[in-house]
């Protein structure tokens, strides 16, 4: 397994829309063991392919806490089928977007629809925390961002802070 680089804003690649995977082989299996490494080196509950700068719809997630047994799931060509009315907030933050939290208002529960790392088509109905960590992995999957929630003003002056972490990775953070 490997760890990937995590491409962090203003990256245009973060913006595109991820291809559907046709056949799981070996490369597939392969990215999904590096998604996961990527994702638990970097304290990360979700971490979508293009994260690491490859446009193909997988993701994976593992919401649970540092104290249980690790849970983790792949989703290839995950589907949204079904969202609650039943709203829920959390405060979301993002591998590509360091420092930086947004609080998001996202249906409660979703239902999605996707394939395993074995080819089989599984559905997985999601609440709380796995829910929003599950649309918001998809939304990068469809080149959306937590930021394109916010107003332009606020996305442009986040996109400016992490720019200039960037220009200065030296800077010591008190």
């Amino acid at each position: 397994m490997t760890i990937k680089e995590i491409i962090t804003v203003p990256d245009e690649i973060l913006k595109k829309v991820s291809n559907p995977i046709e056949k799981i082989g070996s490369d597939e299996k392969k990215l999904i063991n590096d998604l996961f490494e990527t994702m638990y080196h970097s304290n990360g509950i979700g971490l979508a392919a293009v994260q690491v700068g490859i446009l193909k719809r997988v993701l994976v997630v593992d919401v649970s806490s540092k104290n249980e047994k690790k849970q983790p799931i792949a989703l290839i060509n995950p589907v949204i089928k079904n969202l609650s009315d039943e709203m829920s907030v959390y405060e979301e933050g993002c591998l590509s977007i360091p420092e930086t939290f947004v609080e998001i208002e996202r249906p409660k529960i979703c239902e999605i629809e996707y394939i395993d790392e074995k080819g089989s088509k599984k559905n997985l109905k999601c609440d709380g925390l796995l829910s929003t960590c599950v649309q918001h992995e998809i939304n990068h999957l469809d080149g959306k961002l937590i930021i394109d929630h916010l107003s332009k003003l606020k996305k442009d002056f986040i996109i400016k802070k992490i720019s200039k972490i960037k220009k200065n990775p030296d800077r010591v953070v008190v």
